[in-house]
């Protein structure tokens, strides 16, 4: 283990972390396990490409604890955990089948402990192969495996309903403007509602062709990633990587509202504050990303009929609209207000 590994977990203050190297392909694999209070812990597998595997490291252990707060925040029996796969650079079909597989035999050594889903460069056909092999991926309905993306879409488009009716009085899209920043398995979706809503779309990604299709169909103008910061939107919703949300990005912002389905969309807690400060309403990203947990979270436990899945997706516009309500009589900001329910669910599970 490098100094820098070490160093890293040393610094956090999850429960475990299993780092193991697969040679074949040259990956590293890291399960993270933050806070197993509320159950076994669930989260996403995400695979990609690191500029140095420690990076991998640090991602899994922040993407895992936003997993304890995610749960909490929707007060679910399952703990914060999180794996990455962090391959070297684009992999061959077989190579990349051969991961999973190793993957699938650490998650059989670890009996349970950890439950898995599709993240960031995994897909639904990558969880069926996984849960054949270890018996550990969630989300199947009816024989077939469900994609969290639109779940997750549902999520943060009544997240915006509360996110306007906080700041501007009212829940209509009509009128009102909206940049989605990535347009993959949840931007697209989601963008597809905001159309038929009656938003005003402004579409950006780092796939310009996928980006353009999407935007011609629904009538949406696209915006190069070097440009998005200069447009003037009543929400931007990042939808794609973390960390958009810093030091560099927030002055820059100009909008009233964030609300997207990002992980770890801050890259730190006082861009939050900085947020508040700029009077721009920030929808907490584990509760309102949270759409794609909550079904798969219910599906695990036994939920089938898709219409009450929908229905428990939809009770996060009402969890935004207390989160919002708190935090105005505190006078604190939305992030803080979230936190303070999420720890106050965890400590009375003790």
């Amino acid at each position: 283990m490098t100094e820098s590994f070490e160093s890293t977990i040393r610094a956090w203050h999850g429960e475990s972390v299993v780092v193991s190297f697969d040679e074949p392909t040259g990956s590293w694999i890291f399960i993270a396990l933050h806070d197993t209070r509320l159950g076994p812990a669930s989260g996403g597998t995400r695979l990609k490409s690191y500029p140095r595997p420690v990076d991998g490291l640090i991602d899994a252990l922040r993407l895992a604890e936003g997993m304890t707060y995610k749960w909490a925040g929707v007060q679910m029996p399952f703990g914060g955990g999180k794996a990455v796969l962090a391959i070297p650079g684009p992999l061959e079909a077989h190579a990349r089948a051969g991961l999973l597989d190793r993957y699938a035999a650490r998650l059989i050594s670890l009996r349970g402990a950890f439950q898995t889903g599709v993240d960031l460069g995994t897909t639904p056909e990558d969880m069926d192969r996984i849960g054949a092999l270890s018996g550990h991926a969630v989300g199947i309905i009816k024989g077939h495996r469900a994609d969290p993306g639109p779940y997750t879409a549902l999520g943060v488009f009544v997240g915006m309903r509360a996110s306007l009716v906080e700041r501007f009085g009212s829940d209509d899209f009509q009128g009102r403007s909206v940049l989605i920043q990535g347009v993959g398995d949840v931007g697209r979706p989601l963008a597809e509602m905001l159309a038929e809503a009656g938003a005003e779309l402004f579409l950006t990604d780092l796939e310009p062709s996928a980006v353009q299709a999407l935007a011609d169909r629904l009538g949406a103008t696209v915006v190069d990633v070097d440009d998005m910061w200069n447009l003037e939107v009543d929400i931007y919703s990042p939808c794609a990587i973390g960390a958009t949300l810093n030091p560099d990005t927030v002055p820059r912002l100009r909008c009233k509202i964030v609300a997207g389905s990002a992980n770890n969309q801050l890259l730190s807690p006082a861009d939050a504050e900085a947020l508040h400060a700029r009077r721009i309403l920030y929808a907490p990203d584990y509760v309102i990303n949270a759409g794609g947990a909550i079904a798969f979270g219910h599906i695990h436990l036994g939920e089938r009929d898709t219409d009450r899945l929908h229905e428990r997706v939809r009770a996060i516009e009402g969890s935004l609209r207390a989160i919002y309500e708190e935090a105005g009589a505190s006078n604190e900001s939305p992030m803080l207000a979230a936190n303070g329910r999420a720890r106050r669910f965890l400590e009375a599970s003790d």
